[in-house]
């Protein structure tokens, strides 16, 4: 049976390749994309979403979420992403728009509709599953699973501490990770293994596809920030880890901790504080990701992005 999951976004150039990735793979049933403020604001995230289904040529449903955090004020990252979010290549003009109802409500009517079949896919800011949790509290335990990307065992990358999708709304990352929902988070620790550098742009312009030329063109221009911030040979493809992780679990390795958020103003604010030693004596609550099969991980996408 397909697992049927829903796309949480905030498109963005590593989101963009997760949601290829997921409508490229047949062991998945996209119910759906919901997009959310983070990489750029709601508006264009909405857009964003809408033009990769585009690309893809597959009319899943797009829905628009929250614009705005919980509590904080709102932070951005055009200055990584480009000002519409998907700097790089020509985006098409979307022939469709966003669905009438809210993501919210998708989402509450979709956990409803399929008991313990949905799995939530978030690699944005987790307002949108924390609003559902708190507007139906009786989805909580008919999730199959929440597979997000966000935090860190360790370091940040926006402050010292925080992840950038936590930190767009830590209040609401609280509510999800106390929920109860299994949980499965790839943070940077794992993320930053995937570094797309040159000869692995090369292999998805080498599919010689719209798509495979699409994906390259995002990662070049997702590189040339990564190299001038971090000095590095190019981007990590970090969203898209949670749906290979769908695909192929063996090519991880992973770890049962407690982790909690860091909601309180200061400089741990936004932190994922992970006890990966077990001192607290605190139950587990999330599987989280420690390492990746890199060159396995990269197979897996430029196998699926070739089958457009």
């Amino acid at each position: 049976m397909r697992r049927k999951i829903i796309l949480d976004c905030d498109p963005g150039h590593d989101d963009a390749i997760a949601i290829l990735l997921a409508l490229a793979s047949p062991e998945l049933e996209v119910l759906g994309i919901t997009t959310v403020f983070g990489n750029v604001g709601l508006e264009h995230t909405t857009r964003n979403a809408l033009v990769v289904r585009e690309v893809a040529g597959v009319q899943v449903p797009v829905y628009a979420g929250a614009d705005r955090p919980l509590v904080r004020d709102r932070i951005s990252a055009e200055a990584v992403h480009g000002a519409s979010g998907l700097g790089g290549p020509h985006l098409p003009t979307p022939t469709g728009q966003a669905e009438p109802k809210h993501a919210v409500l998708f989402i509450i009517e979709q956990v409803l509709q399929h008991p313990g079949q949905v799995t939530l896919v978030p690699t944005g800011a987790l307002t949108n599953i924390a609003l559902a949790l708190r507007l139906e509290p009786r989805i909580i335990p008919q999730i199959r699973e929440i597979v997000l990307m966000g935090g860190s065992i360790d370091i940040g990358n926006w402050t010292p501490s925080a992840e950038f999708n936590i930190l767009c709304d830590p209040h609401a990352a609280r509510i999800v990770f106390e929920a109860g929902v299994p949980l499965v988070m790839m943070g940077l620790n794992l993320t930053h293994q995937t570094v797309a550098h040159p000869a692995r742009i090369a292999r998805f312009r080498a599919l010689g596809t719209p798509v495979g030329r699409f994906v390259a063109e995002l990662l070049e221009f997702f590189r040339e920030h990564h190299r001038r911030r971090y000095k590095w040979e190019g981007a990590p493809i970090h969203d898209a880890c949670t749906i290979a992780y769908l695909l192929r679990p063996e090519l991880f390795k992973t770890g049962l901790f407690n982790v909690e958020i860091e909601s309180n103003e200061g400089l741990a604010f936004g932190r994922t504080v992970c006890d990966y030693w077990h001192v607290t004596g605190k139950p587990p609550n999330c599987t989280v990701g420690l390492e990746v099969d890199v060159e396995g991980f990269y197979d897996l996408l430029v196998e699926r992005i070739g089958g457009y």
